[in-house]
């Protein structure tokens, strides 16, 4: 999703009828709850409805989103090597655990999980059961459709879920661009005060409006600033995921063993949080155009922020699981044996290419990171996931 440059606002082309009327729906939508608010909602659940809601969100609402024809494309649409890389560490987990499972979370056009799925047929190490997680009906439909196309003999494997499984799960837990999408809490600096944006009605459109900001985003952003050394500098703005930390936290209550892998662009804390960057992560995907402003094409775009992987090693360590492992996702497929895949691949020079896409700095290398969580695997996997042994970068947490 993060595969197009800054562009201005008035370059971005204009929807066409139909997805103009899709739009105003959901505009119409959000604006009755707004009213319903006493005037205003936290910017989280602005997002949230954008991409969210019911029939109409962009991620709900039935619009093409991956690939050429979407709006952005992701690392398991852009080569099959990208998925069977990941296999090979599934593989790895789930030979030391035996009977196992698999879940992805929000598993896009389903292509990452049919190529994963070949790939653990291929070396021995099929899950008991392939789960995935999309609270999308008409994701689940296209799922289910590349599925039969790509992997018809493995169907019976895959399981939809409309939320995550019950206590006891072992196995290995994927996301791939999963967290970038939750919905985030946005903050700014006013007069020394932590505010907290909220979307009000302006005219037909919206607008930013800053609310004292409560508890948890308080104590998340004065945490964020004792571990800076120094306060946020005046009109500073900025995001939090306080979604993506509780679902972690959901994640390691109902996991018994096994592996937690999320792969996505963000930073450390230092880095996210740098005094430079004073307007936070928030892009916004329309065509393979980005920008940034979140409050236009409501329902027709990708709203996404960064990941603070800071964040996540604190909070999974506060939830009993091991951080196992940090990388970039260049270090991640090499690790994996990414280059030894060229020889294997039908159109050679081909994949050379989409092996570039993948791993070159300029490309997805260097922003793309993964990080990796355990829980009750203790030497079961040799002390080591094969994913980080090229490059661990923990320390940079």
């Amino acid at each position: 999703m993060m595969h197009a440059p800054n562009e201005n606002k008035s370059a971005l082309p204009a929807p066409g009828p139909e997805a103009a009327a899709h739009s105003e729906r959901l505009q119409t939508y959000i604006k009755a709850e707004i009213q319903a608010q006493a005037g205003s909602i936290p910017f989280a659940r602005f997002m949230e409805l954008a991409l969210y809601a019911p029939g109409l969100g962009y991620y709900s609402g039935g619009l093409h989103k991956f690939g050429r024809e979407g709006d952005f494309t992701t690392a398991p649409e852009i080569s099959a090597l990208f998925s069977q890389s990941l296999a090979v560490q599934c593989a790895q987990v789930l030979a030391a655990l035996g009977r196992a499972d698999v879940l992805e979370a929000g598993a896009g056009s389903g292509v990452m999980a049919a190529d994963i799925l070949a790939e653990l047929e291929r070396l021995g190490q099929l899950p008991e059961h392939y789960f995935i997680l999309e609270l999308s009906g008409e994701l689940r439909q296209r799922q289910q459709q590349t599925l039969q196309a790509k992997v018809p003999h493995l169907l019976e494997k895959v399981e939809w879920l409309d939320a995550l499984p019950l206590p006891g799960f072992r196995g290995v837990v994927l996301g791939n661009e999963l967290l970038d999408a939750m919905p985030v809490a946005r903050f700014r600096i006013e007069n020394g005060e932590v505010r907290e944006l909220h979307v009000v009605l302006q005219g037909e459109g919206f607008a930013y409006q800053g609310r004292p900001a409560g508890k948890a985003l308080l104590g998340a952003v004065r945490h964020i600033e004792a571990q800076r050394g120094e306060p946020f500098a005046e009109g500073y703005e900025s995001e939090l995921n306080l979604a993506a930390l509780g679902w972690l936290k959901s994640i390691s209550e109902v996991m018994q063993q096994g592996l937690i892998l999320f792969v996505d662009y963000g930073f450390p804390a230092h880095e996210f949080y740098h005094p430079q960057r004073t307007g936070g992560t928030l892009m916004c995907h329309y065509r393979h155009r980005a920008h940034p402003d979140p409050l236009i094409l409501v329902g027709l775009q990708d709203i996404t922020a960064h990941v603070d992987f800071t964040a996540l090693a604190e909070t999974a360590q506060a939830c009993d699981l091991e951080v196992l492992g940090f990388t970039t996702q260049a270090h991640l497929l090499l690790s994996l044996g990414i280059e030894q895949r060229v020889a294997q691949a039908g159109d050679v020079l081909q994949a050379a290419q989409q092996i570039k896409q993948l791993v070159l700095p300029s490309e997805m290398g260097e922003l793309f990171k993964a990080i990796a969580f355990g829980k009750g695997l203790g030497q079961s996997v040799n002390g080591a996931l094969s994913g980080f042994s090229f490059q661990d970068q923990r320390a940079r947490l």
